[in-house]
This record gives C-alpha cells, sequence and structure tokens, in this order.
C-alpha cells in the first residue's frame, strides 16, 4: 500500500527498524519504554519492531532495570554475533585486514607488508599484489574466526585516492600518488576474491573511513563539525559537517604550501604533502644528511628519526639535523591546519594514521602554535586540535562501518532481502536515516 507521501507500508517498516537498531546501537542497553522516546515511535510500533528483532535474533535481552513502582523493564541491545562485517586498510605501508562482529569486536585479523625496496616506487602498490594480499587476508580471518561467509553483512575498503564509481565497474580508484588510474578495484576484487556474489562491497577513501570511524566511536564523538587529517607515507583529510554523515574526502595533501618548491610524488611542486608525508619527510632528513636506518621501512626509519631529534636521554643531546627538518616540517603542518580552519572552521581537527600518531605524540602543542599564529583568530579560538583516539586500526574500524551503516538503513536486512527497486542509495546520509 502506498501512503500520500509515497512512501510505502515497506518502507514505514524498514524506517522504524533503522530508528530502533540505530538507537540501541549507539546508546543501549535500553527497554521499551526508553525506546518510544529515543526514537519518536508510538509503544505499539516499538512493540511490534521489538518482537520482529528479537525473532530474527538481531536483538537480545540484555539484563533489566528497576521501574518506578512497577515490574523491571527489560533492557534490549544489538545481539553481536548476528553478523560480521570486514573492514580492509589498503595502507602506504601495508594491507590490514579485519573481521568485526556487529558490536565492532575484532575476531580475527590479517596484515600484508608491501614491499619497500623497489626500483619505482609505484611498484610497491602493484594493483596485482594488492588484490592477492586483499583475497589471502579475508579467507585467513574467515578461517581464524571460523566464520562463513554467508554471515558477512558486506566488505569494506579504504584506499589512498579518489573514489569513483561506474555502473559497469562499480567502485573505481584514482590514486595517482600510487600510480592508480583509474583502477577498477571493485571488479577485481570480486573477479579474485572467493565471497557469495550477495556480499556487498563498499570502497572509499582511507582518510574518509577513519573520519567516520572517530566521528562514531573515537575522539569526534558529541562534535557538530570536524576535519579528520590522516598522516602516512602521504596527507590526506575528511571534513566532517555532520556527525553522523559519512563526511567528505579532502586532497589536503596536495594543497600548494610553497609556489615552486618541492616536487611532490602527485607531480606537482610545493604539495604539503611534499614536506609534511613520512615519505617526503625522510628524504628531507636523508637530503639534509640524516641516514635513515638502511633498509628500514617507513614506520621504522620514522621512528628512528623522531628518536634521534627527541633522545630518550637528554644527556645524549639531539640530533640536529632530524630536529631542524622536523620543527620546519610542524611549521607547515600549522599553517596546513590554518588553511582547514579558515576555510571549514570546523569545531575539531583530529590527528590520525601511522604517521600522525607518531608526530602528534612529539610535537602537536608546536603545530598548534603555528596552526593559531596562521589562521584567522575567530575560527582559530573556537577549534581544538587533538590526536585522535582509534590508533592504527581506524581506517579498519571505518571500513567496516560502511557496510554496517548500510545494513541498518535497510532495517537490519541484507541487500538481498528485499527488491531492488527498494534498496536506499546509500547517497542519504546516515542522519537522514536515523531521523526517520
Amino acid at each position: 500500500m502506498t501512503m500520500r507521501n509515497g512512501r510505502t507500508v515497506r518502507d514505514l517498516r524498514r524506517e522504524n527498524r533503522t530508528a530502533v537498531l540505530q538507537r540501541l546501537y549507539f546508546d543501549g542497553p535500553l527497554s521499551r519504554f526508553s525506546l518510544g522516546p529515543a526514537t519518536g515511535l508510538s509503544s505499539g510500533s516499538v512493540s511490534n519492531v521489538v518482537a520482529e528483532l528479537l525473532a530474527e535474533g538481531l536483538v537480545e535481552e540484555a539484563g533489566s532495570v528497576d521501574s518506578a513502582g512497577g515490574r523491571p523493564r527489560t533492557l534490549l541491545r544489538i545481539t553481536p554475533g548476528s553478523g560480521c562485517m570486514i573492514g580492509v586498510d589498503v595502507g602506504e605501508t601495508r594491507v590490514r585486514i579485519e573481521l568485526f562482529d556487529l558490536a565492532l569486536t575484532e575476531l580475527a585479523r590479517a596484515e600484508r607488508p608491501l614491499a619497500v625496496e623497489r626500483p619505482n616506487p609505484h611498484d610497491r602498490y602493484e594493483v596485482g599484489v594488492v588484490v592477492d594480499h586483499v583475497r589471502a587476508g579475508i579467507a585467513e580471518v574467515l578461517r581464524t574466526a571460523g566464520v562463513p561467509a554467508e554471515r558477512l553483512l558486506g566488505v569494506g575498503v579504504g584506499v589512498p585516492g579518489i573514489v569513483a564509481r561506474t555502473a559497469e565497474e562499480g567502485a573505481v580508484v584514482h590514486g595517482q600518488t600510487i600510480g592508480w588510474d583509474a583502477v577498477p578495484l571493485e571488479r577485481l576484487l570480486r573477479e579474485s576474491v572467493d565471497l557469495p556474489a550477495s556480499v556487498p562491497y563498499w570502497i572509499d577513501n582511507g582518510a574518509k573511513t577513519l573520519g567516520q570511524a572517530e566521528m562514531w566511536f573515537g575522539a569526534g564523538r558529541g562534535a557538530r563539525s570536524a576535519v579528520v587529517v590522516l598522516f602516512g607515507s602521504g596527507v590526506g583529510a575528511c571534513v566532517v559537517t555532520d556527525p553522523m554523515g559519512p563526511g567528505r574526502a579532502l586532497e589536503w595533501g596536495h594543497l600548494t604550501v610553497r609556489v615552486r618548491g618541492r616536487r611532490c610524488r602527485c607531480g606537482a611542486r610545493g604539495c604539503l604533502e611534499a614536506y609534511a608525508g613520512a615519505e617526503a619527510l625522510l628524504e628531507r632528513w636523508r637530503e639534509a644528511g640524516g641516514r635513515p636506518p638502511a633498509g628500514a621501512d617507513e614506520e621504522t626509519a620514522l621512528t628512528a628519526m623522531l628518536a634521534a631529534a627527541y633522545p630518550a636521554d637528554p644527556a645524549a643531546g639531539p640530533d640536529s639535523t632530524a630536529l631542524a627538518v622536523l620543527e620546519e616540517t610542524a611549521e607547515y603542518l600549522g599553517a596546513g591546519f590554518a588553511d582547514l580552519i579558515n576555510l571549514f572552521q570546523p569545531e575539531r581537527i583530529l590527528v590520525g594514521g601511522w604517521a600522525g600518531l607518531q608526530l602528534g605524540a612529539r610535537f602537536l602543542e608546536t603545530v598548534k602554535g603555528y596552526a593559531a599564529e596562521y589562521a584567522l583568530k575567530y575560527p582559530a579560538a573556537r577549534v581544538g586540535i587533538a590526536m585522535g583516539t582509534l590508533g592504527p586500526d581506524a581506517v579498519t574500524v571505518g571500513a567496516a562501518i560502511l557496510p554496517l551503516a548500510d545494513f541498518f538503513a535497510r532495517g537490519g536486512r541484507r541487500a538481498e532481502a528485499e527488491p531492488a527497486e527498494e534498496q536506499p542509495a546509500w547517497a542519504s546520509t546516515v542522519r537522514e536515516r536515523a531521523a526517520r
């Protein structure tokens, strides 16, 4: 039956299920009584939806709470084992694959390092190698956890670069800095990975999945707007203006900070990434006379650089070359943060990524000082700059959120459970879904 506004009874039922599931997920355990005001649904609608979800095993009882003068109220929560998601981080030093239950508890993980020593740096990201790593990693985590592939709600993948979508190829990755030119990653994964055809893939920019994770579960919770920056071999960012929305990826690393400056790996000159990305940072140290450990990967080499600049024993004295390069980098980062402040006036700027976690712990306060110096005073006084709290797994957590958010948007039903014409598009934000 179609109602006056064009919505069907099936639409209304799905929206009610979505509202209950999301409130239980973010605020649970909750009683039926509490779900009413939390979702805006009538007590009858809440009872009907909860009965369905209990029967399907998506929701379970989780103890009880005393009520005012009546019988104890039964608490409800999402059943963690009622579904699983895989999050994949196609990083710049390794590919990380993690399997999560519905509560985003890690069940298994696999890591595949990317080769460091190659004549051409782009060879590290050879598409066939990355696809093989993802294929083997997915098989490993499912086998380790003893989870059948049929329980998967989907596979989320965070990648470096711009992600476009076509009807023929699905997600296509334009990763200029890693030598990926219109790589049909979704099609390649579907052809390579041994999963049922019904399992959906969600592929998006890694900074965007990092931002999603920090806003849902990390340092971004409670903020109305934020910019989440990712420092790895390169530099990226995600701007979030809707706390529950997916955010928008920014190629912040390719903002020009110095005209006719250093050559960036994207081919242009003077990009922020050419000064602040870990790859460029180590190269600048080497050019200035520093000695990164021979044959070490970027993470190990950056750790060594920081240890040289900030020795554990103050009596040893810092490596003046490493310290000078890092201090210059802090100023470039501060200027880059100032641009984000002036452009977006966010409530928070959060720092993540493997290199960001190392660098931020050492000189975030210095970066804050430069940001305040370069930014307009009014927005600078109203932004908080802090470290992300989810650590190195934030990208994989955010990637796993992609199929989870779609599952909730469908009212807790898998993609094949509804006719195609009834399936909602991902273009609608999670906030719109939660408000229904």
